[in-house]
């Protein structure tokens, strides 16, 4: 996939105005960023950048004594988890109950009880190592924890290293299918599930593919920015079998109020949710 990389300046500089500003620039389609001398380095994929929400939250950005500005490049089609590929990443621990590890650091787990998951990432993200992958395992963990959670079709939207459909699958699913826009992402994710001795169906495209997949699911998981939930929440609820759960992380605790409301006039209420560093996870099940 192709990303605009948009430098924003901040005057006058403050680690506040560069915290507001992330979380506004989200409703954009901004997925990340990097802090710089003037402010903020920001990216976003071309085929979700909004430059007109972009501009109409600077122009009633809450701080009115600052003055922001952005330039915007094409950012450089790269491998983005070059560094993932070379050097690899520490195994990541999930509640004690789950490693998450690449090839070159095997874990040793004291119990044998532990989930292992081994994740080869390329040109994808989700090895673990963000706050909502963590928390989506979490509560995948807290759900199937139950002998009567009755999990056993599973939908992954927006699999990335096709990781949460891995530890699904891992933890008693029966069937798992994912979908990801961007086609590097289903191959990662069809070659991790190989490397896992688990099976997982990865499909090409956006949420548009869910018409021609046939059943309902007992549960859906998605973890993408905010603005794809909202717009894709009636495609996932479309989705659901009677009794399902939906699992949806990607976004601020300051979003989850948007969030649920959008859930409650699909008839799904919140259950429970989880916050690490400003970062959200929240369980949303069937009111009716």
């Amino acid at each position: 996939m192709r990303y605009y990389e948009v430098q924003f300046t901040i005057l006058p500089f403050s680690t506040d105005a560069c915290d507001l500003l992330a979380a506004l620039a989200g409703e954009a389609g901004f997925e990340t960023f990097e802090n710089t001398e003037e402010g903020l380095c920001g990216y976003v994929q071309q085929q979700l950048f909004n430059q007109q929400q972009l501009d109409n939250v600077l122009t009633d950005f809450p701080f009115p004594d600052v003055n922001i500005s952005y330039t915007i490049n094409e950012a450089e089609d790269r491998d983005w988890n070059e560094q993932w590929e070379q050097e690899g990443f520490e195994p990541i621990v999930v509640d004690n109950q789950m490693i998450i590890h690449d090839g070159r650091h095997l874990p040793t787990p004291s119990n044998t009880s532990v989930v292992s998951i081994e994740i080869d990432a390329k040109l994808a993200f989700g090895t673990g190592t963000h706050e909502t992958t963590r928390m989506v395992c979490a509560t995948l963990l807290s759900l199937f924890k139950s002998q009567s959670s009755g999990i056993r079709r599973v939908l992954d939207c927006g699999c990335g290293t096709g990781i949460l459909g891995i530890a699904a699958m891992k933890l008693g699913a029966s069937e798992c299918v994912g979908y990801d826009i961007d086609e590097w992402s289903v191959d990662n994710t069809r070659h991790n599930a190989v490397i896992n001795h688990v099976e997982v169906t990865p499909l090409h495209g956006d949420a548009s593919v869910l018409e021609k997949v046939e059943g309902t699911f007992d549960l859906v998981m998605a973890n993408i920015n905010r603005n794809i939930l909202l717009q894709d929440m009636p495609k996932f609820r479309s989705k659901m079998a009677p009794g399902a759960r939906l699992v949806l992380s990607g976004f601020y605790t300051d979003d989850i109020p948007l969030l649920t409301k959008e859930a409650a006039s699909l008839y799904l209420s919140l259950s429970a949710q989880k916050e690490e560093n400003g970062w959200a996870c929240i369980l949303l099940e069937q009111s009716v």
